[in-house]
């Protein structure tokens, strides 16, 4: 699969090469927009990745043009700006998904298969053909169960005539489509390769003509046999992608132990050049702040500082430097969306300059590129009353909730300054909660202890809000009047909950804003086997919002095979389809014990009654009639797994 990278930052370009060549993907890159448009408009790419700021022509505006012009690639921006105007603007310009610097590499291909596999005539994870399996999640290959040791360019022209069976490709088309334009390559190099890949695949057990060649044309994948197929069906337990215990390529860096040290060893290598670089910029931004200060500020300074800081947040995250990303993240808020900077606003600038340049200055060597991994986010708890501090503490650590305390404003206050915070994993929480007892109605000649705790309490939260934006920032109130929840919103405050709200609601609250709901647990296997492939399209969109992982399924006789592969907690099932019906493919289902508590949903046009009766009657636990809406399917199969559960406990 052949992908247009357009990034300036050669950093990055550098470590996102190196990961999705590791992917057996093959990279062009260019570093501006206009010359992207050059490269999108004249090769054939299977994925653009796109920065949203660029030289020439900015990422966004790129895609809006791709999209104007007809282009239907998908398109993947990537970029350091993570609010949700920025992510709104970049998805109605017609991109497909849009990732946040810093981000957890293994995730971003993740992403890109999905959108490879969307674009494909063949949605499976998995791609079969008779009793071939590639898994392009793991890089496995096998043939009849045994595995096939590929090189990456036998694995990448073996997936792209999977990917599109029905298509004959000529020798130009592949050489197209598995090198990059600053290769050379000839005709004779296509046919090497397909001649050593016919090998591998003869040796395994495979026809001489499992890659047939059309004369004067191009190579194809041969349909295989109706006993080919059937012999799949039946020997699908032995030959499932992941039961062979091995993998065929292992070029990959998410796979071992060895190529995780591996990785890290190129981080720190690239580290070496990486930080003095950073602390360059820091020093460009340390004297604009200076500049700021003494009223020798311009609004070209302005921009540049939020270039850098921009950068900054990209490049730092690559690392795992995850201090060093918020702060980052922080200063090009600022920069950014202060049309008008005063030198007041040099005071609070400084400490967060200060505290990025020691971030990366003590930073000698990486030890975990993950920014996801080995640290939980930390929520400060700005309250007075000890016993409601200690009580959100507790739920907040069943949820894995790292909390810190602040039990008066002056000690609220202390966070405002990283550098004198003693927290040693993170200097700035990830979300703050701030408890009123009692909110003022202002402006208060109320002069008791607790009004006036709580008027600073209130001016804390508009400080926090006003020096992190982006911060998510809670307060919680005994009282739910109209006027105290308007008096927190304005003061900054993101959510207002009330107080007679459980501990755990709270902290359940608190995740969601911070983006952690459920996300510990693996998402939801869903499984659905149908004809329709416009309504196979359609499914995976409808059940988007509810975090399901789908496998969608239009050919039933490879049902037995992708359920093994799949492993569903949920299958959902249409009646009527060629060669077996849903009925049948339940009752095979319900006939084996390892599948026969499996919830089973058929979803079908037929609204008759016996129709419905005779899917329960084979084994069916629900049953909905198409047309459906999203969230009614999302519903049942929400409702059959808690019922599940509930029996199983």
């Amino acid at each position: 699969m052949k992908i247009l990278m357009v990034e300036d930052d050669d950093l990055l370009v550098t470590v996102l090469t190196k990961n999705l060549a590791a992917q057996n993907y093959v990279v062009d890159v260019v570093k501006d927009g206009e010359t992207g448009w050059t490269y999108g408009s004249t090769f054939e790419y299977d994925l653009m990745i796109l920065d949203v700021m660029l030289p020439k022509l900015d990422g966004i505006s790129l895609c809006r043009r791709f999209r104007a012009e007809g282009y239907t690639t998908p398109i993947l921006l990537l970029t350091a700006q993570d609010t949700s105007s920025a992510k709104v603007q970049g998805l109605d310009a017609g991109a497909d998904d849009y990732v946040v610097k810093p981000f957890d590499r293994a995730e971003l291909v993740a992403r890109i298969r999905a959108l490879l596999r969307r674009g494909s005539s063949n949605p499976l994870p998995v791609l079969t053909w008779g009793d071939l399996f590639l898994n392009p999640g793991t890089c496995e290959v096998t043939y009849n169960g045994q595995s096939l040791n590929l090189t990456t360019k036998e694995y990448e022209l073996l997936e792209l005539l999977l990917r599109d069976s029905q298509h004959v490709y000529s020798s130009d088309e592949i050489l197209d489509r598995l090198w990059s334009s600053e290769e050379f390559p000839s005709e004779a190099t296509v046919r090497s390769h397909i001649r050593r890949l016919r090998h591998k695949l003869v040796t395994a057990g495979a026809p001489n003509d499992f890659i047939a060649t059309v004369h004067g044309r191009g190579y194809y994948l041969k349909v295989p046999t109706l006993e080919v197929t059937e012999l799949t069906s039946n020997s699908s337990q032995d030959s499932a992608p992941g039961s062979t215990g091995g993998g065929a390529i292992a070029q990959s860096f998410d796979r071992t132990p060895d190529s995780q040290q591996q990785y890290l060893a190129f981080l720190n290598e690239t580290w070496t050049t990486t930080q003095p670089k950073s602390l360059h910029q820091l020093a460009v931004l340390s004297q604009t702040v200076k500049d700021l200060k003494i009223d020798r500020f311009s609004l070209q300074q302005q921009a540049q500082a939020q270039q850098i800081a921009h950068k900054l947040a990209g490049n730092l995250g690559i690392f795992g430097l995850t201090k060093a990303v918020h702060l980052a993240r922080q200063l090009e808020s600022w920069f950014g969306t202060h049309q008008s900077l005063q030198p007041r606003h040099a005071t609070q600038l400084e400490p967060m300059v200060a505290a990025l340049q020691q971030e990366v200055s003590n930073t000698t060597s990486i030890h975990n590129p993950q920014m996801t991994g080995g640290r939980s986010s930390l929520l400060l708890i700005v309250s007075s009353d000890p016993n409601f501090a200690q009580a959100l503490g507790m739920a907040a650590a069943n949820r894995g909730l790292r909390t810190a305390i602040a039990a008066t404003v002056e000690a609220g206050e202390i966070w405002l300054n990283p550098e004198l915070v003693p927290d040693p994993v993170n200097k700035i929480p990830d979300a703050i909660l701030f408890h009123f007892p009692t909110i003022p109605a202002l402006p208060s000649s109320a002069n008791s202890r607790s009004t006036t705790q709580a008027i600073n309490s209130l001016g804390l939260l508009q400080t926090f809000a006003d020096r992190y934006p982006h911060l998510p920032m809670l307060a919680i109130g005994d009282r739910g009047e109209l006027s105290d929840r308007l008096e927190v919103v304005q003061r900054g405050a993101k959510l207002f909950l009330e107080q007679s709200i459980p501990p755990e609601q709270v902290i359940a609250t608190v995740m969601q804003l911070l983006g952690h709901t459920e996300t510990a647990e693996a998402p939801t296997k869903v499984m659905i086997v149908d004809d329709d492939m416009d309504w196979l399209r359609t499914l995976p969109t409808l059940l988007k919002p509810w975090g399901f992982k789908v496998t969608t399924l239009a050919d039933p006789l490879q049902f037995w095979t992708v359920l093994q592969a799949v492993i569903p907690d949920v299958l959902v099932l249409d009646v009527n389809m060629p060669q077996i019906d849903g009925y049948a493919l339940c009752q095979v289902l319900r006939s084996d014990p390892q599948w026969q508590r499996l919830p089973v949903l058929f979803l079908s046009v037929l609204t008759d009654s016996k129709s419905q009766n005779q899917a329960f009657a084979v084994g069916a636990d629900d049953f909905l009639c198409k047309p459906v809406m999203g969230v009614d399917l999302a519903s049942r199969i929400l409702n059959r797994l808690q019922r599940m559960r509930t029996l199983a406990s």
